[in-house]
């Protein structure tokens, strides 16, 4: 009887062992199912996280590509239009109109200004030299004209006292001035009678004249002595005429 009662209960405990091997599976079975449901949730949620980070990223390229075909006409446009704009300035500049255009000025001589001579009537015995910048860059005009009276040989005195605080800059049309005293202050000199007047122009070296000079008729009667003097190119027409 015990041993049947011992059977007994280890048949029941080996039953229990089982069930709770059979329970334990389960549960595991359960568990797996759970996660294979949750791993397609995941993969579900990473699709649509990647399908929202496409279509995001496919509205953005679209935004972006519709933004960089708004943006680059208008960039090379403006591109265009400022390389029109100095296309137009440096064709401006060469036709004379402005002078602008980022040209390097030059020195002014006589193929780019148009120098005249007039008798003035104060200061006696003076005339007023005016050179116009007729070309399409500013130009300099450095110390002062050399002047040569007909064939004379001897360079005409230049005045050192009227030399400028700058060196004066002519943009295209503007104009500077030198005044001729025709004689000194002594008395007793000789005086010569001319027709003719030839200026030279001086380059920034001050080495000799440089480029074209100009060819001038003087005003009837014109008689200068040796004791005379040409001012510097001044700015301005009183500054010219002060000496």
């Amino acid at each position: 009887m015990r041993n049947h009662i011992r059977t007994t209960a280890l048949a029941a405990t080996a039953l229990l062992a089982a069930l709770s091997l059979t329970a334990c599976g389960g549960g595991d079975s359960a568990n797996d199912g759970k996660a294979g449901a949750a791993a397609p949730a995941a993969n579900a949620t990473t699709t649509d996280t990647g399908k929202d980070a496409k279509d995001a990223g496919g509205t953005k390229d679209a935004k972006e590509t519709d933004s960089g075909t708004a943006q680059a006409p208008a960039e090379n446009t403006s591109t265009t239009s400022k390389s029109s704009s100095a296309g137009s300035s440096s064709g401006k500049s060469s036709a004379g109109a402005t002078g602008r255009g980022g040209k390097t000025p030059v020195t002014c001589t006589g193929s780019n200004t148009k120098v005249t001579i007039s008798k003035v009537s104060r200061p006696i015995n003076h005339l007023l030299l005016t050179a116009t910048n007729t070309g399409s860059v500013p130009c300099y005009a450095y110390y002062a004209p050399a002047l040569r009276f007909d064939d004379a040989q001897a360079a005409f005195p230049v005045l050192r006292d009227s030399i400028p605080q700058a060196v004066v800059t002519l943009a295209p049309g503007q104009s500077a001035y030198a005044s001729i005293g025709l004689s000194g202050e002594s008395d007793g000199q000789e005086l010569h009678k001319s027709k003719h007047l030839t200026v030279y122009f001086t380059g920034k070296a001050n080495q000799g004249s440089t480029g074209v000079p100009a060819e001038l008729m003087l005003p009837a009667g014109t008689t200068w002595g040796d004791n005379g003097f040409v001012t510097y190119w001044q700015s301005e027409m009183s500054d010219a005429l002060m000496y």
